[in-house]
Parts: structure tokens; C-alpha cells; sequence
């Protein structure tokens, strides 16, 4: 059965017997609810003594839950700490105990106990734990077009209202219930948030390049924006030597798409810049027959930039905001490029290829180019799952950050804890490290010599030298490789993020209450010449 979310200003009337209700949060805000706060959610099955004892009953270790009534009144408490590199919402729990506790009935609420600077990230915890794209035939699913997130022919669907409990500062419960402007913002968010899951779930038979620009297609006509698509041979004659080289061998030719809003009074000029392979063979330098499988996800972040430009423009984004995605197929064919091949790229820099697998950075750095010399952009930020290696420098819940501005990393470091979309800073340092990329016959080689040290770094890097290392604005590079999905499931990973980011840059008040601060850095380090 699919899910609809809705989100509500204020805790609806309802009986758990009919409508199944989990209550989710920290145990200390949990402690300092009075019945009568959640009655209108437990009563007349539950009473305040019953309410209490569950309480006094919760150990988390970390997480714990305690069924109120019959499973279908449930209280579940996060865990107790969070470290510094986590997210205080404890989003990543959340999602876990939505997904375990919820019953999936025609109509259920989650009620969500957190401090105001929380509710967005603990919404969004919630949204990843529905994702949309399913092909089994028993859930009405069987149907559904690539590009549609309802579908045809689906027989039911069942809907999960979210509530909020907000905590106020001195411990107190908020009377306020969330604005117009709050639960807009919330619904575009989810909807931008399930529209990347979807996509990177979606196999390749049915997500191919063409499909893709299906998509970005019909959320172009829904904000009143017309796309700029180049493809095929015209990539290859307008310089994009890395798109096209990556995509010719495909029976779909890879494409250039790009959306832009440029509302009246624009200050700045941003571009989001995302990877997107819709699927990845390798190449000529093939995978093996275990590391293809899920290489479908390898277009997560150009799917993490459609969703997160959508619910920008959405939430009144007041700068210039461009999303550049750079679309191919990297397949094996009679085209496909060979390793020792020669590529001139949109900087005009000439890569020799000695790894067909490499192919990310190709694209993106078409991408990052073209956003700086055709798009004047002074705020570059790309997205990719650019290296199996950062999962292993940062893990597979902290995607990694790599840029030349020490501010703007800190800012994004802030971002991914305010959005449960988190994030880890790599090393930037190309007077140390570019040399990994040295030719004796072109600029540079796509792939490092040493693949010992730093390759997510290094992978960064390659991007950035296309846009040249004197680039006067900010350029941030996330690789979210490993967040990109939890199991067989996508995240959704970096919509939230980039409207917190952003966040500064919309109309949105509740984005604008999350969004990093402008604050210099602890250690303020000037590179000197």
C-alpha cells in the first residue's frame, strides 16, 4: 500500500483504536508531558496512570519503546546522547522507529516531541522512512508510471499524519500551533525528499537519461521554468568533452539539463551541479559482478539537486538558483571510450583516461565549468556518489565535504547537523595532492596514481581544477556515495541539506531559522602565497 505524509499544524482528535498512533522523543522531553498534552491522541484507551508507568518504563539503549494500548498506541524514546558529529534531532533514530513501529493502516499518526530547532530535521526523518517506488504486484504498485508519484490503478493508499509536541526553551510546551508557512514548506520538503528516493530507486530500464529529463521535465512546468537541454552530438561540438565521452557508448545519449530561476532583485548567483549516471557499468574498465548491482543510485545526486531545487524555488528563493545535471549512461559498447583515449573538457582542458570507471568527475567538471562560464555562478556547490572511498573516510551516514572556503565548510558542517543530512569535511589541498593526477601526454589523467591517498579528496579535486583553483567564488563538493542509501532503500540524502544550506536565501521562515549562521570558523587559517 503507498503512503501519503501529511503534516498538521496541531494535534488532531483522534482514537488510537482507529487511528494507530507512535509518539516519538527524546525521554527528557518525554518526562516533561502532561497527560492531558497527548490526551487528544490516547483517549479513551489510554489513561494518565498507564501514560506515566511507560514513561518511568523507557531505558533507551540506545532506542525503547512502550505499547500504550494493544500495539496501537506506542511511546518511543531516542537515544540519550549525541555526539558533536551527530545530528541532535537523532534523525537517523527516528527514521528506524517509524519504520519498525508503524502499523501501514489505511490512517495512523506519528507525534513528534522535539525543540523547535529540530522539527525540521525530525520531519524530514520521518519522510525517508516512505519511500514511493515500488514494483511489487500485490501493493496496487504494478501500474505506476516512472515519472508519477501516485500511479494508476492504485486501489488504496494509506496516509501517516505528523504532529508535533514543541518543547520551548525553558521546558515548557508551545500552545502556538506551526504557521501556514511552516507546514508548506514541510509538504514541499517531503515531496523534494521522496522525489530524489524515488528516481535513485527506480532500475535503469525505467530511469534512463530520457526518463530523467522526463522528470526534471514535469517539475520545470509545475515552477514555470523552461529547461535548456543539450544532447548528444551537440555536446560533443559545444566543447563537453567529459558528458559526452562518458555517454556515447549508450543506446540513450547522455544530456546537459538545466534549470534556472532568476527572480527580480537576485543579489547572488548560486548553481547546484549534480552527477547523474543513471547508470554505471564502469566502462571498459568493467565492475564485477558484485559491485554493479545498485550502481542505478549513481545518479543520487543529480536526483538530490531536482528535489532539493524544486522545494527552493517552492519556498520563495529570492537569489539566482541554477540546477546543472549532467546526464549519461556510462555503458560498454563499440563507442564506449577506451582507457589511454584523450577528452578536451568544457574548460578546455585535455584528461587522459586511464579509468573508464572514473567517470563522474568527467561530467561534473563539464558541469562546474559551464555554471562559472556560462552561468556566472559565484556559489558552485556539486553533488555526486563520486567514490566508493568515502565511505570509508567518512562513513555511511556522513556524506563528505571538500571546498576551498573554510566559512562555507563550517556553514555546511552546521547544515548537515540542523538537517539530519550529515556531513564530514575531507582534505582540501591541491598543492599537495593534484599531483596524483600528473600525465606525460595531456593536463592530467582522470584517476589517482596512488590509490592510498586521500582518492575522495583527490576525486574532489579533479572537479575543481576544471574550474581552476583561482576561482574567486565558493566551491563546495558533497560526495554522498554512501549515505545515498540505507539497505536497498534511498535516503533521499541532501534535499534537506541544501535548503538548510540555503535556507538564508528563501522567504521560508522556517528554513530561515535553521540556517547556518554567518560566524567565522574556531581556527581561521589564511592560505598565503
Amino acid at each position: 500500500m503507498a503512503t501519503d505524509i501529511r503534516f498538521n499544524a496541531s494535534l488532531s482528535r483522534t482514537d488510537p483504536q482507529v487511528q494507530p498512533v507512535l509518539i516519538i522523543g527524546q525521554l527528557r522531553h518525554l518526562n516533561l508531558l502532561k497527560f492531558s498534552q497527548l490526551a487528544d491522541k490516547l483517549e479513551p484507551r489510554v489513561n494518565e496512570e498507564t501514560f506515566k508507568n511507560a514513561i518511568a518504563c523507557l531505558h533507551p539503549a540506545p532506542t525503547d519503546k512502550c505499547s500504550l494500548y494493544l500495539d496501537v498506541a506506542t511511546v518511543a524514546a531516542l537515544p540519550l546522547k549525541a555526539s558533536r558529529h551527530n545530528t541532535g534531532s537523532r534523525a537517523h533514530s527516528i527514521t528506524r522507529l517509524v519504520k519498525n513501529h508503524v502499523l501501514n493502516v489505511n490512517e495512523e499518526s506519528v507525534v513528534l516531541v522535539c525543540e523547535r530547532e529540530n522539527l525540521f530535521a525530525s520531519a524530514c526523518a520521518v519522510v525517508r522512512a516512505f519511500p514511493l517506488y515500488s514494483r511489487k504486484t500485490g501493493n496496487g504498485n504494478g501500474g505506476k508510471s516512472p515519472s508519477s508519484e501516485i500511479g494508476d490503478g492504485q486501489p488504496s493508499r494509506s496516509v501517516v499524519n505528523v504532529e508535533f509536541v514543541i518543547i520551548d526553551k525553558d521546558g515548557c510546551v508551545e500552545q502556538e500551533p506551526l504557521s501556514q508557512d511552516d507546514i508548506n514548506c514541510l509538504n514541499e520538503t517531503a515531496r523534494g525528499i521522496r522525489l530524489a528516493a524515488r528516481i535513485v530507486d527506480t532500475p535503469c530500464n525505467e530511469m534512463n537519461v530520457d526518463h530523467f529529463i522526463e522528470n526534471v521535465n514535469e517539475f520545470a512546468k509545475e515552477l514555470s521554468i523552461q529547461p535548456q537541454v543539450i544532447r548528444g552530438e551537440e555536446l560533443r561540438e559545444r566543447g563537453f568533452g567529459g558528458i559526452y565521452g562518458v555517454g556515447k557508448a549508450a543506446a540513450v545519449p547522455p544530456a546537459l539539463v538545466v534549470l534556472s530561476h532568476e527572480p527580480k532583485g537576485a543579489q547572488e548567483t548560486i548553481a547546484l551541479v549534480g552527477k547523474g549516471i543513471v547508470y554505471d557499468t564502469g566502462g571498459l574498465s568493467i565492475k564485477g559482478k558484485t559491485a554493479m548491482p545498485g550502481m542505478k543510485r549513481d545518479c543520487g545526486g543529480a536526483a538530490a539537486i531536482l528535489g532539493a531545487f524544486y522545494a527552493a524555488v517552492k519556498c520563495g528563493f529570492k537569489d539566482n538558483l541554477h540546477a546543472v545535471f549532467c546526464l549519461a549512461e556510462n555503458s560498454v559498447g563499440p563507442n564506449a571510450t577506451r582507457p589511454d583515449d584523450i577528452h578536451t573538457l568544457y574548460s578546455g582542458r585535455t584528461v587522459e583516461i586511464n579509468n573508464t570507471d572514473a567517470e563522474g568527475r568527467l561530467v561534473l567538471a563539464d558541469g562546474v565549468c559551464y555554471a562559472n562560464k556560462d552561468l556566472k555562478a559565484n556559489i558552485i556547490l556539486d553533488m555526486a556518489t563520486l567514490t566508493g572511498a568515502q565511505g570509508v573516510a567518512t562513513g555511511k551516514y556522513h556524506g563528505a565535504i571538500l571546498t576551498n572556503s573554510e566559512p562555507w565548510e563550517s556553514k555546511a558542517l552546521q547544515a548537515g547537523r540542523k538537517s539530519g543530512d550529515l556531513l564530514a569535511p575531507i582534505i582540501y589541498c591541491p598543492e599537495l595532492h593534484f599531483s596524483e593526477f600528473a600525465s606525460a601526454i595531456a593536463d592530467m589523467k582522470n584517476s589517482v596514481a596512488d590509490r592510498q591517498n586521500a582518492q575522495s579528496s583527490c576525486a574532489g579535486l579533479f572537479v575543481a581544477a576544471h574550474l581552476g583553483f583561482d576561482y574567486p567564488g565558493v566551491w563546495m563538493h558533497v560526495d554522498m556515495a554512501t549515505p545515498v542509501n540505507c539497505g536497498e532503500r534511498a535516503t533521499g540524502y541532501g534535499v534537506a541539506l541544501l535548503l538548510t544550506l540555503f535556507g538564508s536565501h528563501t522567504n521560508c521562515g522556517l528554513l530561515q531559522s535553521i540556517a547556518p549562521g554567518d560566524e567565522e570558523p574556531p581556527s581561521k587559517r589564511i592560505c598565503r602565497d
